[in-house]
C-alpha cells in the first residue's frame, strides 16, 4: 500500500489511528549548518571536534537557532515577556537571570577524538548522551598525545590539580622520553592481540595518552555550563582547547546566546557576600581563609581596585 500524502485522512482497519494534517512554515526554512554533513576543527596532532548535527536543524529564513529559545520562552512566560520587544533582548534577559529551561530546547551532537586522560575529565559532566569507541570490540588506533617540550608544565604550588609555568628543559626531555617508552607498548599490544589475547584485556597495557573517540550530544543549557568550566583559565590547557573549538562551532548557530554567554558568564565574575561588603566598606575581606583571600586579590586586580 502506498504511503498517503501528509494531511490526508485515510480509512484504516485500526480505528485508533488518527489522521493528521501537514502545516507548512510561514516562511521558508533554512539549514543552520548550510547543508554541510559536519563542521570540523583539528585539535592537537590527532584530535578533532566535529559538529555533526543540531536541533533545530531547520529554522525560519533570516533567523538562527536562537529562535527556538525564544519560541519556548514565550510559550512558558506568555504575557510576561511583552515588554521585551525583540528576540535578542529576550535571550539575553533569560541568560542574565538564569532562566535556563528554554536553552534546553537547542541540542548539539559532536563527534570528537581526544586522549583518554582528557576523556576521563570530560565524562565527569554527566548531562550529555555519550557513545564511546570500544576497545573491547576493536583494536585501538595508533594515535598518542605528546606535548611539545615547551608545554611540559611544573606542578602548581597553590593548586593541587593544576600546573603552572614550565619545568627545566632536561626534566621535560626525560618526561617526553617516558611517554615514548609508554607508547612503545603499542607494538606488543598488537602482536599479543593477534596471538589471541582478548582485546578487553590487551587494552590495559596502553597508556592514557592514547586517543579515544565518541559521539557527545548535549542541550545548550548544559553545554554552556560545560564551557563555563572548561574554557576557564583554571581548566587544564589540553581540555580547554577542545572547549574553545566547540564554542567556535556553535557560535554561528546560536550567535545571540554565545554573545550573552560571553557577557554574563565567560567574561564576568561572581562576588560573594564578603566581597560585596569589602567593596562597599573599603575594609579588608572579613575572613582569614587563605584561598578566599587569594581569590579576592585576583578579583580586585581584575577590577582595577
Amino acid at each position: 500500500m502506498a504511503t498517503p500524502p501528509f494531511g490526508v485522512a485515510v480509512e484504516s482497519a485500526d480505528k485508533s489511528q488518527q489522521s493528521f494534517e501537514r502545516i507548512d512554515p510561514e516562511t521558508p526554512l533554512v539549514d543552520v549548518m548550510g547543508g554541510a554533513a559536519r563542521w570540523q576543527r583539528k585539535v592537537h596532532e590527532h584530535g578533532f571536534v566535529a559538529l555533526v548535527d543540531a536541533m533545530p536543524r531547520l529554522v525560519p529564513q533570516g533567523k538562527t537557532a536562537d529562535f527556538a529559545i525564544v519560541q519556548a520562552a514565550r510559550v512558558s512566560y506568555g504575557q510576561g515577556t511583552k515588554h521585551i520587544n525583540e528576540d535578542r533582548g529576550l535571550v539575553r534577559y533569560l541568560l542574565r537571570h538564569r532562566h535556563t529551561t528554554p536553552f534546553e530546547m537547542v541540542e548539539f551532537k559532536f563527534h570528537m577524538a581526544m586522549p583518554i586522560f582528557i576523556a576521563r575529565q570530560w565524562i565527569r559532566h554527566r548531562t550529555a548522551n555519550v557513545n564511546e569507541y570500544s576497545a573491547r570490540y576493536s583494536i585501538v588506533p595508533d594515535r598518542f598525545y605528546r606535548p611539545s617540550l615547551e608545554s611540559v608544565r611544573q606542578q602548581s604550588s597553590s593548586n593541587r590539580q593544576g600546573g603552572e609555568g614550565v619545568v627545566e628543559a632536561d626534566t621535560a626531555e626525560k618526561f617526553l622520553a617516558l611517554l615514548e617508552k609508554a607508547e612503545s607498548n603499542y607494538r606488543e599490544y598488537l602482536e599479543l592481540s593477534e596471538k589471541g589475547v582478548a582485546r578487553e584485556l590487551a587494552r590495559v597495557a596502553l597508556p592514557v595518552s592514547v586517543y579515544t573517540e565518541w559521539y557527545w550530544k548535549c542541550d545548550l543549557h548544559n553545554l554552556l555550563h560545560f564551557l563555563s568550566l572548561r574554557m576557564d583559565a583554571h581548566a587544564q590547557e589540553e581540555i580547554r582547547v577542545y572547549a574553545s573549538a566547540m564554542f567556535d562551532l556553535i557560535r554561528e548557530i546560536v550567535p545571540v546566546t554565545c554573545e550573552a554567554f560571553a557577557d554574563y558568564q565567560l567574561k564576568s565574575m561572581r562576588l560573594t557576600r564578603l566581597e560585596i561588603e569589602a567593596v562597599r566598606s573599603g575594609l579588608p575581606l572579613g575572613t582569614d581563609n587563605k584561598r578566599e583571600l587569594a581569590e579576592w586579590e585576583a578579583k580586585r586586580a581584575q577590577l582595577g581596585l
